[in-house]
């Protein structure tokens, strides 16, 4: 069952030559994508992982994350990049918009997120939060070593070791890393740990449909199986070539947006719980195409707050940038605006409307206004917030990302620029070998 609607007519316009040009490459690239030929096909295995799941895995996932649900106020969830980006990405939007003011819950922890930097203070105020508190540790990395979580997990091990007792630890911590090799795996290997794989043929930022993603999501309460159930519907949707493929005509667009000089992607939301996918987002596409000179800058605002702030830039700035929209068409609660008899706030006439209405006329009205300004607009919509719209999105830009990347003409599976800093930053902490 399709959930997503995809809305080229504000922006194919702008490109409509590049466009009808790119029908045939976009054809080729899901053909390269799906036939394993192309750069980078030793990390397709995100491809089918939506059919491909065992049961007997997610129900696993389930049974680890109620164990941590039971014993646990706070879940730390230890990762950078595609190691915490996509659970985050779903937890947030799924949760309560105000869910960190409130107290833990029996059976209800809060997930927490380490590792993806490298801040004192941050880890000084976490380790403070988790004074006296019963907590977990997901572990997540492929080697052990990459610098932000090596960190952030030896710091909360020695934490929770003395706070729980070391045995006791060993049920609150869950390794998510190497098969067979790495320090995190002779880790776990070495003192019981809980551990599920990372596969070799699924690069981080592919990773959410993992039990790198699927564990924090399965501790923060909600389900998985929907979550997986809308990424298969969009797998078998996006499955072949033709015109009525949304990831298809997605990638081909941008490409052809980009041909004609729009280097900029912003993506856009009006729902402020999707703040997170828009990072998770920001990584999928920048790590994948940004290379070889090339590739379109992702970028994404949260509106309507930014257009009281990059508003005037998107609409008279230079003319470089598209938008793609992601559009929320019912969200969960109903809301009124009331009747005030004074009116001195100037809104009566909006009095008795549904927030959200006005909401819609707010994006609709930028839609046509950034339209008139030069900018394309593409819009996505999908009908809620819930696991299984968020699945189809998340496969939707997923696929979308590797039929661009090939349109593009790079390996969108690689990421040779990442380890640039790290091997300046080894130098300077005079780490051996370097």
């Amino acid at each position: 069952m399709k959930t997503i609607e995809l809305d080229l007519q504000h922006a194919v316009y702008f490109a409509e030559k590049e466009y009808e040009a790119l029908k045939d490459t976009s054809v080729e690239a899901l053909t390269t994508l799906n036939e394993g030929t192309g750069a980078g096909n030793d990390f397709l295995g995100w491809l089918h992982l939506p059919s491909e799941t065992p049961e007997a895995l997610v129900e696993r996932i389930n049974a680890t994350a109620e164990r941590l649900r039971e014993n646990c106020d706070y879940v730390v969830c230890v990762g950078i990049g595609g190691s915490y980006l996509g659970a985050k990405a779903v937890n947030f939007a799924l949760a309560d918009s105000f869910a960190d003011f409130y107290a833990p819950k029996p059976k209800e922890p809060k997930v927490l997120y380490a590792g993806q930097n490298i801040g004192e203070d941050y880890l000084a105020e976490l380790k403070k939060l988790l004074e006296g508190k019963k907590f977990g540790i997901i572990v997540i990395s492929k080697s052990g070593t990459t610098t932000e979580p090596a960190i952030a997990f030896r710091l909360l091990r020695d934490q929770l070791e003395s706070q729980a007792g070391k045995e006791a630890a060993k049920n609150l911590i869950v390794a998510i890393t190497d098969e067979k090799k790495g320090a995190l795996r002779t880790m776990a290997d070495q003192e019981g740990w809980e551990t599920y794989v990372i596969p070799d043929n699924v690069g981080g930022r592919f990773s959410v449909l993992t039990p790198v993603g699927l564990l924090p999501i399965a501790c923060a309460g909600h389900d998985i199986k929907k979550l997986l159930a809308g990424a298969k519907d969009m797998e078998a949707e996006t499955a072949h070539p033709s015109p009525e493929n949304p990831a298809q005509e997605y990638a081909r667009l941008r490409n052809a947006l980009y041909q004609s000089g729009k280097k900029i992607e912003i993506l856009v939301n009006f729902d402020p719980k999707l703040q997170y996918f828009s990072e998770w987002w920001k990584q999928l596409y920048g790590e994948s195409e940004g290379k070889d000179g090339k590739g379109i800058f992702p970028a994404s605002v949260n509106f309507t707050t930014d257009l009281h702030s990059m508003g005037q830039w998107i609409q008279d700035g230079e003319r470089t940038i598209f938008e793609t929209v992601i559009s929320v068409k019912k969200p969960a609660l109903t809301h009124r605006i009331p009747m005030n008899a004074s009116d001195l706030d100037g809104i009566n006439y909006i009095a008795d409307k549904r927030v959200d209405e006005v909401n819609k006329m707010a994006e609709l009205g930028t839609l046509m206004a950034h339209e008139d300004g030069g900018v394309p607009n593409i819009r996505i919509e999908i009908p809620s917030l819930d696991e299984y719209s968020l699945g189809q999105l998340i496969y939707f830009f997923e696929i979308g990302c590797g039929i661009s990347g090939y349109m593009l003409g790079v390996n969108p599976f690689n990421q040779p620029g990442v380890e640039a800093y790290k091997k300046n930053m080894f130098k300077l902490l005079k780490k051996p070998g370097y």
